[in-house]
């Protein structure tokens, strides 16, 4: 065999046992500086969440940069009692107590997370202060609680009365598993891009209704609920975190938008793998929405269900997502 020919066919052998053998070539123009659609902030968040993209959108249109946009628009429910997934009022696991998870990342690449933190609602924010204000990027349940008292949180109780309502119902089933249906979500996840080009992206949750005590899906952790690369775009997921952190999902992503391939394409593809090692139709949510530096958007999920929330023009528009069932 002739050396080139051995070595292109060795390539193409490591490439299929990376996985990556379905990434398109990287175009012949890829160092150069990508052409955005427009320059108007593009604010995008899992599932109708229509005051938060609201909230994000409006700021990044008033000046404000993408990072604190990101953070001030999840906060918007992760304080909505009515959002069983999401901050004060959200489901507790299966002993009674919520527990929060949350992550931000910046355009610089900087990140930081929480996870199992009680008697905090507005766990985006402190994320950002193990980003900003510590050498760490995770800090984990009593820990990251006591950095949020040293910060100026106040206490506060997570479990509302209507919460608790729902909880004391489950426990007569005496079905001790996590609630894990297509409707019901765990996430809400945010992605902004401002006016000058910056990426910015959050998660925040309670993740499963009624989980094991201690347990932590995929939204605090990078890579997985969230990622953001400022050359190439950002991505989010939503659903069961566990397939999600299987996958890499967020990441997966960002690096197939990196070898050219579009949001909605990439969102398909992450999908794919999830349910490549699945084996038939599951009985499991899991959805992603992503968008490039050049403003476009993509958003894909295992069932229908899924919608995503995205701020045009002033206005914040709700869309249901694509999907394989």
């Amino acid at each position: 065999m002739k050396r080139r020919n051995f070595f292109s066919k060795m390539s193409v052998g490591v490439s299929g046992f990376l996985g990556i053998g379905l990434l398109q070539a990287r175009p012949q123009n890829w160092n150069a500086k990508p052409k955005r659609l427009t320059n108007s902030p593009l604010s995008i968040g899992t599932w109708n969440c229509p005051e938060a993209i609201q909230t994000s959108g409006q700021l990044m249109d008033q000046g404000i940069p993408a990072l604190e946009a990101v953070v001030k628009g999840v906060a918007v429910e992760e304080a909505n009692e009515d959002n069983t997934t999401v901050g004060i009022g959200a489901s507790p696991d299966r002993s009674g107590l919520v527990t929060l998870d949350a992550c931000v990342m910046d355009a610089k690449g900087d990140c930081g997370a929480v996870m199992a933190v009680e008697n905090i609602v507005h766990v985006a924010r402190l994320a950002q202060h193990v980003m900003e204000d510590t050498p760490h990027v995770n800090l984990a349940g009593v820990g990251a609680e006591e950095f949020a008292y040293n910060k100026g949180f106040p206490k506060t109780p997570l479990l509302t009365p209507a919460a608790e309502k729902r909880w004391k119902a489950w426990l007569q089933k005496s079905e001790f598993t996590p609630e894990i249906n297509v409707e019901n979500h765990d996430t809400i996840g945010m992605l902004c891009l401002d006016a000058r080009g910056k990426l910015s992206g959050s998660c925040t949750t309670s993740g499963l209704a009624y989980k094991m005590k201690g347990r932590v899906g995929d939204s605090p952790i990078i890579g997985s609920g969230l990622f953001v690369d400022n050359e190439v775009g950002a991505a989010t997921a939503t659903g069961l975190g566990e397939a999600v952190i299987k996958t890499v999902g967020s990441f997966l992503i960002v690096e197939l938008m990196r070898n050219g391939w579009s949001p909605q394409k990439a969102c398909e593809e992450t999908i794919r793998r999830i349910l490549s090692k699945k084996g038939g139709k599951p009985d499991f949510q899991v959805g992603f929405i992503a968008i490039n530096i050049e403003g476009e958007k993509g958003a894909y999920s295992i069932h229908k269900g899924f919608s995503y929330t995205y701020y045009k023009s002033g206005k914040a528009i709700n869309v249901p997502s694509a999907s394989v069932y």
